[in-house]
C-alpha cells in the first residue's frame, strides 16, 4: 500500500466527523427554535390569567366558554279577545218607583199612584216652566244640556220635567196616545223630561226631530243616560205616538247598552208585554 492510501483514508475520515458537528449543530437551532415558537404560541392563548397569577399559587386552568345553544323561537299566537261580559240586567229594579229603571207604562203604573220623589231638586238650564228632577238626572241633563252647546253650539231648554200626581191630572187630555193618566206618567218617576230649542221653534211638535237640536240629542242623549222613549211606529208597544222631545234617564250603563244593541224600547229590552192600550 502506497503512502497516500492513509492520507486519503484520514481525510475522508476527517470531513464525517465535520458533517457529524454541522448536523448536531443543526438540529440544537430547529429544537431551540421549536421550543421558543411553543411558548409563544402558549403565552398568546393565555396572556392574561398566566400573568395575573400570584406568585406561589397555582393558575386557575381557563374556563371552556359556552355558547348559547340555538333554539326554535315558539310559534306565533293569535291574541284572543277579552269574554264579552254579560250586562246585568237586575242591577236595578223594573218595579221599584225609586229605581231608575222603573218601568212605567199603560200597564205598570207608580207604586204608590201618587209617588213623590225624595230627591228632587231644580234643574239649572233654560226652560219654559221652571223645572225640577231627581238628583241624578238632574245632573246628567246640566251636563248634557253644556254638551250640546260646546259641540254643536245649539241651546236646549226644558219644555217640563217632574210632574206631580196633581199637576197630570190637570194635564191630562183625554187623548191616551198623547197624554198619560194621573199615577201612569213618566214625568211623576222624577226621571223623564221634554226638551225643546230655546228658541221655541217646533216645541212639543213632532217637527222637532228634523231640528239640529232633535237631531243631536237623537245621536247623542245615550252618552248622558238618556234613551228617546217613544220613539216613530213604536205606539204599539209603548202606548204613545212618536215624542222625538222626550227623554227618559235610565242612566250611562243602560242607555248605552240599549244604544249597542239598537233596543228602542224599554219594554223590548226587558222583554216585558206590550202596553199599547189601559188595562
Amino acid at each position: 500500500m502506497s503512502e497516500q492510501a492513509p492520507r486519503a483514508r484520514e481525510r475522508e475520515l476527517r470531513k464525517a466527523r465535520i458533517r457529524r458537528r454541522r448536523l448536531i449543530v443543526v438540529g440544537g437551532l430547529v429544537g431551540v427554535f421549536i421550543t421558543v415558537l411553543t411558548g409563544i404560541v402558549v403565552a398568546t392563548a393565555t396572556p392574561h390569567r398566566q400573568a395575573s397569577a400570584k406568585p406561589g399559587t397555582t393558575p386557575t386552568p381557563p374556563v371552556a366558554s359556552t355558547l348559547p345553544v340555538a333554539s326554535t323561537p315558539p310559534a306565533p299566537t293569535t291574541p284572543t279577545a277579552p269574554p264579552e261580559v254579560a250586562f246585568d240586567r237586575s242591577t236595578h229594579s223594573l218595579d221599584d218607583t225609586t229605581s231608575i229603571w222603573v218601568v212605567v207604562n199603560k200597564t205598570r203604573p207608580l207604586n204608590p199612584l201618587m209617588f213623590v220623589p225624595s230627591d228632587l231638586v231644580d234643574v239649572p238650564v233654560p226652560h219654559t216652566w221652571a223645572p225640577q228632577l231627581r238628583k241624578e238626572a238632574s245632573d246628567a241633563v246640566v251636563t248634557m244640556f253644556s254638551a250640546a252647546t260646546s259641540e254643536a253650539q245649539l241651546t236646549l231648554a226644558s219644555n217640563s220635567a217632574y210632574r206631580s200626581y196633581s199637576a197630570q191630572q190637570s194635564v191630562y187630555t183625554g187623548d191616551d196616545t198623547t197624554t198619560a193618566r194621573p199615577g201612569f206618567s213618566e214625568h211623576q218617576t222624577g226621571l223623564a223630561i221634554d226638551i225643546g230649542a230655546k228658541s221655541g221653534i217646533c216645541s212639543l211638535s213632532v217637527c222637532f226631530a228634523q231640528t239640529k237640536e232633535g237631531i243631536w240629542l237623537r245621536d247623542n242623549a245615550w252618552k248622558y243616560g238618556f234613551i228617546l222613549r217613544y220613539p216613530a211606529d213604536k205606539t204599539l208597544i209603548t202606548g204613545y205616538s212618536y215624542e222625538p222631545w222626550h227623554f227618559r234617564y235610565v242612566g250611562v250603563a243602560l242607555s248605552t247598552q240599549m244604544h249597542n244593541t239598537a233596543t228602542e224600547t224599554l219594554e223590548e229590552f226587558f222583554e216585558l208585554p206590550a202596553a199599547p192600550d189601559y188595562r
